[in-house]
């Protein structure tokens, strides 16, 4: 499955921005970046403030060469900001509270979920959580399967 699949939005999860950088994976590199650059090309691809987080903290602390601020900074203009689509409400964390009730994940896999379902995206990108699982009108879906 690649962008042209699908019809909608699609939800990118923080791995794929982590493996788009990740030399020790060649595959999944080329794959995470293929899905990004669709994202950016198609503007369907959606992330939520979560994501921005997650990515930059990783990005900045634990990658084997970490980002400098100035990198980080670019990576945050230029891809980053153009997906990043989704702000948390009291509603939101409402939502993300019944999704883990009703499927048992993470607070913040829940948090993911309850934003690409807030964002209307009928995909969520992602190899945290069980592909093929549908969370309402949601399909889960291993970019890397």
């Amino acid at each position: 499955m690649n962008a042209s699949d699908l019809k909608g939005l699609f939800f990118l999860d923080t791995n794929l921005f982590v493996y788009s950088f990740d030399d020790r994976d060649p595959g999944k590199r080329r794959v995470a970046r293929q899905w990004i650059g669709d994202a950016l090309r198609t503007q369907r691809g959606v992330i939520s403030t979560q994501v921005v987080q997650e990515f930059i903290n990783l990005a900045t602390q634990r990658f084997a060469c970490p980002l400098s601020p100035s990198d980080a900074r670019d990576y945050l203009r230029s891809v980053l900001q153009p997906l990043c689509h989704h702000y948390p409400s009291i509603a939101f964390y409402d939502r993300a509270l019944s999704v883990r009730e009703r499927t048992g994940f993470s607070w913040f896999d829940a948090l993911i979920v309850a934003a690409a379902q807030e964002a209307r995206c009928a995909i969520l990108l992602t190899e945290d959580l069980q592909a093929g699982r549908h969370i309402d009108d949601l399909r889960i879906h291993n970019p890397f399967a």
